[in-house]
């Protein structure tokens, strides 16, 4: 059985990896990670189109200046998107929550495991918490970067605003927020990387006992030695 001390270091881990779990689900089922404002120019009227939407679906908003009339749509992402890159950077975002997910998972039955018993195999112990948890703080990080390259670099925004605006006209300014379902994000890296310094520190004070044990007998009291 392990210790009280390793029991309650690795079930605070386990906590953690079980709300990133949890969070990264969050973020892959709501649909606030961006909200726009893009804003089109023609020769009868200028058209500004609101959208809110995430990786998967959205809603958007067309409201023109001449008459004042308003239209709501609700879109799919995938289905929505002609230009071919930024249609694979969505789906890319996708597969790597996909793979974070699966990692905050292996984290948390790892630490679980840890929690309720001393494992044989070296990887299932700290190793192994420390592989998985950085691994999927390193997806997360890789999201937060794709998707504002997908909004900057391959107009995404511009691109889902067309759905409600079908008509030829020019693109002249955005206006983007990025959401909540977005900046969980940041949240998720950050249980990572409790998880990480709270098994670190049972690691070193595993370690330092051990080490602690295993001093020479010239460093033990003379009369222990006579003895």
């Amino acid at each position: 059985m392990p210790s009280r001390q390793k029991t309650g270091m690795f079930t605070s881990a386990f906590l953690s990896c079980a709300c990133s779990f949890v969070m990264i689900c969050v973020v892959l089922a709501t649909q606030h990670w961006m909200s726009s404002r893009i804003r089109f120019s023609g020769t009868e009227s200028n058209v500004t189109v609101s959208l809110t939407y995430g990786l998967f679906s959205g809603t958007c908003e067309q409201s023109f200046e001449a008459g004042l009339q308003v239209t709501e749509n609700n879109f799919q992402v995938a289905e929505h998107l002609s230009n071919t890159t930024a249609k694979s950077t969505n789906t890319a975002i996708i597969v790597i929550l996909v793979f974070s997910l699966l990692c905050s998972l292996l984290s948390s039955g790892f630490t679980c495991t840890n929690a309720v018993s001393n494992p044989y195999q070296t990887f299932l112990g700290p190793i192994g918490v420390y592989t998985w948890n950085a691994l999927c703080g390193i997806f997360i990080l890789i999201a937060m970067i794709l998707f504002p390259v997908n909004i900057e670099v391959n107009s995404l925004s511009v691109e889902l605003a067309r759905v409600c605006s079908p008509l030829l006209q020019t693109h002249s300014s955005s206006a983007h927020t990025y959401g909540y379902s977005y900046w969980i994000m940041l949240l998720i890296i950050f249980l990572n990387i409790g998880s990480i310094i709270i098994i670190y520190f049972y690691d070193h004070a595993r370690y330092s006992k051990k080490k602690e044990q295993e001093r020479p007998i010239e460093n033990a009291p003379k009369d222990v030695i006579l003895f």
